[in-house]
């Protein structure tokens, strides 16, 4: 089983480094319900030090799909496909997603994943909790007078 490596850590952030993304079927973990042994999947939030969300790399094998479909609780969920296609489906609705394919899932939606593609997909979900966010990305920014340390 491969684990993360930590690249750097200080006050204010946790640096990490995965490795290369073709070689996520390498990360494991055991499910904490039914005990069985994930591959493919490697969950970001203790190895950051995340406090507001979940992140998770996912790979599925060639022509396989994820073995359960499953809802959350409070948390909904963002998928990103990051390289393979197939078929994603919430509630019975059946979508057809490729590389690029972004969707939200609000927690009480039954969801699953299959790969149709003959390679591992790849994608990328993020969790957090529904209804949480107050403000985004600009309305919560501000600028400050900072020099690049890299010039």
């Amino acid at each position: 089983m491969k684990e993360i490596k930590k690249l750097s850590e200080d006050k204010n952030y946790t640096a990490i480094d995965l490795g290369n993304l073709d070689e996520l079927m390498q990360y494991s973990l055991i499910h904490p319900v039914n005990k069985q042994e994930i591959e493919g999947k490697v969950f970001l939030k203790d190895a950051t030090k995340a406090s507001a969300s979940e992140i998770s790399f996912n790979s599925l094998p060639a022509n396989s799909e994820q073995p359960y479909f499953h809802i959350h609780r409070k948390n909904e969920e963002t998928y990103i496909i990051l390289k393979g296609f197939g078929f994603f489906q919430v509630d019975g609705k059946v979508i057809d997603i490729k590389e690029g394919s972004v969707l939200r899932v609000a927690p009480e939606g039954i969801r699953g994943i299959r790969n149709c593609s003959d390679d591992i997909m790849t994608y990328l979900v993020v969790q957090a909790k529904e209804n949480s966010l107050e403000e985004h990305t600009t309305a919560d920014g501000t600028r400050v007078d900072f020099n690049p340390q890299w010039k």
